[in-house]
């Protein structure tokens, strides 16, 4: 059974994430992803916000730094509607 697992995975490769393509390479498919940015927020969004240690904000900007590289994020210039 591991096996015939391994041999799927392999086959279908291309299907998966990887450092050239970090949201796979399914074609012909959509996610509708929802963001709620009106109230009531969720709970995660209603804690306080605190500075970031000095070794977790280098990690943070390495990762940014990381999807900006992959075409994940971008950067918004100050005219442009978001």
């Amino acid at each position: 059974m591991r096996h015939d697992l391994i041999d799927v995975l392999y086959t279908y490769n291309n299907a998966f994430a990887s450092d050239n393509e970090p949201l796979g390479a399914i074609k012909g498919h959509e996610v509708d992803i929802i963001i709620n940015i009106h109230r009531p927020y969720p709970r995660v969004l209603r804690r306080p916000a605190y500075p970031a240690s000095p070794r977790a904000r280098e990690a943070l900007e390495e990762h940014i730094q990381d999807l900006i590289q992959l075409g994940i994020l971008r950067k918004v210039g100050h005219n442009e509607g978001v």
